[in-house]
C-alpha cells in the first residue's frame, strides 16, 4: 500500500499563505523578513528553526494549531483569544448544532419578526461605519435561532416560502461577516447550509442567491475550479424565463459576475470575459441597480466588476481607465464601495503613485475604519510605503498605519 505523502512546512505555509490572499512580499513583510526568505522558506531551501518564527508565521497566516505547519511534530495554540473576533466562539456553537435543535428554548418567531430582524441586521452591516462588525457579530447566533424557530412555526407553504427567504439571506450575512473577520471554515459551513434550504425550496431565485453566497467563498478560499463550476452548473439551472421576477435576474447577474471573478483567478480570462458579458446584457435587462440577497448587482456594480477583471489580469492601466467611467453612488453598500476603493488603492500601489495610493488610503479609513483592519491588501500597501515615505504625506502615512497596526 502506497504511503500517503507528507507536505513539507514549506508546503504549508504556502498554502495558508495562498488562503489569506498574500503575496510572497506582502507575506514576508509582516513576519519581518524580506520575500528572498519567504521564497526559500516555501521552497525549503531555509529551515525556521526558531518557535518564535514559527509562532509569528502561524499568527500573520490566522494558523490557530502549529500542528497545521508543522504536520503535527509540534502542537498547540497559535493564536491567543485576541486574534479571534470575540463573537465567532458563540457563531461557532450555533452553527456546530443541528437545525433541529437550534430553535429549541425559542418561543413563536413570525415571518414578519423574522424579516425585520434579518433587514435591521443587513442594515447595520451595509450603512454603519463603525463597529458594524461587533453589533451585527453579536446578534448572529439569536437570529439564526429566531429563523429556524420560525421556520418550525411556519403554518402553511406561503410562510414557509418566506422564512426560507430569510433564512438565506441570514445564511448570507453569516459567511461575509465570518469571511471579513477570517474564519472562511465556519463561512463555508454558513453558505452550504444556506444552499442546502435552497436546493429543498425548488425556487430557482433562492438557488442562484445561495448559490452565490457559496461560490463567495470558495473563492475567497482559493477553490476557483471549485467556484467557477458550481457558478456555471447553477446558472444552467437557475435561467430566468420572460416573466421573471427583478430578483431572480439580480441573483442570476451576480452569479456571473462572481463566476467572472472566479474563472480570471483561475486563469481563464475568456471564459472570464464571457460570464462578464452575460451579466452585462443581465443587467441591460434589469435596467437599474438593486440589492436584493444583499448580493448588489445592476450596471454599476458590473462596470465595477470589469475594472476588478482587467485588474486580475495585470492591467492595472485598463483598470484605472475604466474606473475612469464607473461613478459609485452612495447608496451603494458600505462594503462594497471600500473594497472597490480597496482595489483602486492597489492598482495606484503597483503603479508605484504613492501619492493617489495614500490619498485612496486616507479616504478608506474615513469611510471605512473598520473595513481596512480586515484587508491584507491594505496592510501590504501601507508596509510597502512605509519603506519610502516622503515629508508630502509622512503623517497621513503613520497614522494610517497605526489604524490598522502596523508599526511606524
Amino acid at each position: 500500500m502506497a504511503i500517503p505523502r507528507q507536505f513539507t512546512i514549506g508546503e504549508r505555509i504556502r498554502y495558508y499563505r495562498e488562503q489569506r490572499g498574500l503575496s510572497q512580499k506582502a507575506f514576508a513583510e509582516l513576519t519581518g523578513h524580506k520575500e528572498n526568505w519567504a521564497y526559500k522558506v516555501e521552497h525549503d531551501q531555509l529551515p525556521i528553526d526558531k518557535l518564535s518564527t514559527l509562532l509569528t508565521v502561524a499568527r500573520v497566516l490566522h494558523v490557530k494549531d502549529l500542528a497545521d505547519l508543522t504536520g503535527g511534530y509540534l502542537t498547540g495554540s497559535a493564536l491567543g483569544p485576541e486574534n479571534e473576533h470575540e463573537h465567532v466562539p458563540e457563531i461557532r456553537r450555533a452553527l456546530s448544532l443541528p437545525s433541529s435543535l437550534l430553535p429549541l428554548a425559542v418561543g413563536p418567531v413570525s415571518p414578519a419578526a423574522l424579516a425585520e430582524s434579518v433587514a435591521g441586521a443587513w442594515k447595520v452591516y451595509e450603512t454603519q461605519a463603525e463597529n458594524r462588525y461587533a453589533v451585527v457579530g453579536e446578534v448572529l447566533p439569536n437570529l439564526l435561532r429566531q429563523g429556524h424557530a420560525a421556520l418550525r412555526d411556519a403554518e402553511d407553504t406561503e410562510a414557509e416560502a418566506l422564512v426560507l427567504r430569510e433564512l438565506i439571506s441570514l445564511y448570507g450575512l453569516h459567511q461575509i461577516w465570518l469571511r471579513r473577520v477570517g474564519e472562511p471554515t465556519l463561512a463555508r459551513v454558513a453558505a452550504d447550509r444556506g444552499l442546502a434550504l435552497a436546493d429543498d425550496a425548488k425556487d430557482p431565485a433562492l438557488l442562484a442567491a445561495a448559490a452565490w453566497n457559496l461560490s463567495c467563498v470558495l473563492t475567497s478560499t482559493g477553490h476557483v475550479d471549485d467556484s467557477v463550476e458550481l457558478s456555471r452548473q447553477a446558472i444552467a439551472t437557475c435561467k430566468p424565463g420572460e416573466n421573471a421576477t427583478p430578483e431572480h435576474l439580480s441573483a442570476y447577474g451576480a452569479l456571473h459576475l462572481q463566476a467572472a471573478v472566479a474563472a480570471v483567478r483561475a486563469n481563464l480570462g475568456p471564459v472570464a470575459w464571457d460570464l462578464f458579458r452575460a451579466a452585462e446584457r443581465c443587467a441591460a435587462r434589469l435596467g437599474e441597480d438593486r440589492n436584493d440577497w444583499h448580493a448588489c448587482f445592476g450596471p454599476t456594480n458590473t462596470a465595477m466588476h470589469g475594472v476588478h477583471l482587467a485588474a486580475e489580469e495585470g492591467d492595472t492601466s485598463e483598470a484605472l481607465r475604466l474606473a475612469d467611467s464607473v461613478h459609485v453612488p452612495g447608496s451603494m453598500p458600505l462594503e462594497r464601495r471600500a473594497r472597490y476603493t480597496i482595489e483602486l488603492m492597489n492598482c495606484n500601489r503597483i503603479q508605484k503613485d504613492d501619492y493617489a495610493t495614500v490619498y485612496m488610503l486616507r479616504g478608506l479609513v474615513e469611510q471605512s475604519p473598520e473595513e481596512v483592519t480586515f484587508s491584507p491588501l491594505v496592510r501590504e500597501a501601507v508596509t510597502d510605503l512605509l519603506k519610502r515615505e516622503r515629508p508630502t504625506f509622512r503623517d497621513d502615512l503613520r497614522k494610517i498605519a497605526k489604524h490598522v497596526g502596523i508599526a511606524a
